[in-house]
């Protein structure tokens, strides 16, 4: 059934969007020639979102001859302004950006964790107040919070969790009713992480693949024909409460202790290196487990200590990654979070060799590009998202 003349303007409407989007700004002819839609309907439709306020003409081609076509369009990136979080157990960080991703504002503050959970969502919240309004962007449309914890698939909020303190499920609330009009989601850390990857980081050409999140906490997120799934919970990707061989005990419902947490957590790779005698300087920047695996990896070829503490934390790291290969068998796996990321191809490729000894389905093991950074990345992505399905939808919808 052919669609109909609305909604076949929808269609193309959204697709000239998503290439000014992407390409930047383009011509009348540009345009045509990437839509493959003829003249008079790419004249209609730039003629439709430049009176809706989304495109406007930002100058001119290098083409000789002058018109219509000569027209350079981009899309007002000011038309709505975004806003993302990345919360943590022990603060939060914040950035603004204009519709086109471009960040305005970003700002990071601590949350200690002797403070009252009232002034710990006053804080947060201050947080986004003051990095909006340097950024300009007094009233965000949209506004992505990454945070760990299960995410409850009906409702779309975060979960108790006894493991997280209390301000963590208080703060979406209050961001809504300091910013009344804008659109507020939240999503676990580790599924934003693995958006940031797949759209911009070492996923990019996999339309299947894991990201294995190894930081403070442990955490998968999966990605399976170019969809994250989240599980019938939300909690698909829990893998710090994976029963794994070499833990004191089993983890409970409650505690992931004595799971894969116990193995690959930060906690367990500062021991891990002191147990094998590798010490390296501490880094104002980075937690010290990542500051441990990144000076290991410089120092593999040289330092007995260094390669025997990357081999055992491989080992590790390859268990998990081998159950969840043997479940789902993604053909890859990326290694995130400030460690995996710390570890780099030294890492990754230690792991891959264990793997390949211990499954046999072939599996690429590949070190996350965008680091710690990428939840915020992945906020910001899904706070664009929300704003371009609304803003791009038809005009007078």
């Amino acid at each position: 059934m052919p669609a109909s003349p609305s909604t076949a303007r929808a269609i193309n409407d959204r697709l000239a969007l998503r290439l000014l989007q992407q390409e930047g700004p383009l011509t009348a002819g540009q345009l045509k020639q990437l839509t493959g839609l003829s003249r008079p309907t790419v004249a209609d439709l730039v003629e439709r979102l430049t009176a809706c306020g989304l495109v406007e003409v930002v100058g001119e081609s290098g083409e000789q001859r002058r018109g219509p076509n000569a027209k350079l369009y981009g899309i007002v990136a000011d038309r709505a302004y975004l806003a993302a979080l990345d919360v943590r157990t022990e603060g939060v960080s914040v950035l603004v950006s204009d519709l086109l991703g471009r960040v305005l504002a970003e700002a990071s503050a601590p949350i200690g964790g002797g403070m009252g959970t009232g002034a710990a969502v006053e804080q947060a919240v201050g947080l986004v107040e003051r990095v909006a309004k340097e950024a300009g962007a007094d009233r965000p449309h949209t506004v992505g919070i990454g945070a760990p914890g299960l995410i409850d698939p009906a409702s779309g909020e975060l979960r108790v969790s006894s493991g997280l303190p209390a301000w963590h499920r208080r703060l979406v609330a209050a961001v809504q009713e300091r910013f009344p009009e804008a659109r507020v989601s939240v999503e676990n850390e580790t599924n934003l992480a693995a958006l940031a990857e797949q759209r911009e980081g070492a996923a990019r050409d996999r339309d299947t693949f894991v990201l294995l999140w190894l930081g403070m906490g442990i955490g998968a997120a999966v990605v399976l024909d170019g969809t994250l799934r989240r599980g019938a919970s939300g909690g698909a990707g829990e893998i710090g409460f994976l029963p794994v061989p070499g833990t004191a005990g089993l983890p409970s419902a409650t505690d992931c202790d004595g799971g894969f947490h116990s193995l690959a957590g930060a906690s367990a790779v500062v021991a891990l290196a002191a147990a094998h005698g590798f010490a390296a300087p501490a880094a104002a920047h980075e937690p010290q487990a990542a500051a441990l695996v990144r000076g290991a990896a410089r120092a593999a070829d040289r330092e007995p200590a260094a390669a025997r503490f990357l081999d055992a934390l491989a080992e590790r790291v390859s268990l998990g990654a081998a159950a969840v290969v043997s479940v789902l068998d993604p053909g890859c796996v990326v290694l995130a979070g400030e460690v995996g990321r710390a570890g780099g191809d030294t890492l990754a490729a230690r792991v891959r060799d264990r793997l390949a000894r211990m499954s046999p389905l072939p599996t690429e093991v590949r070190p996350g590009a965008l680091g710690g950074g990428a939840v915020l990345r992945g906020a910001l992505l899904t706070a664009r998202d929300r704003a371009q399905d609304e803003l791009f939808a038809p005009p007078g919808r």
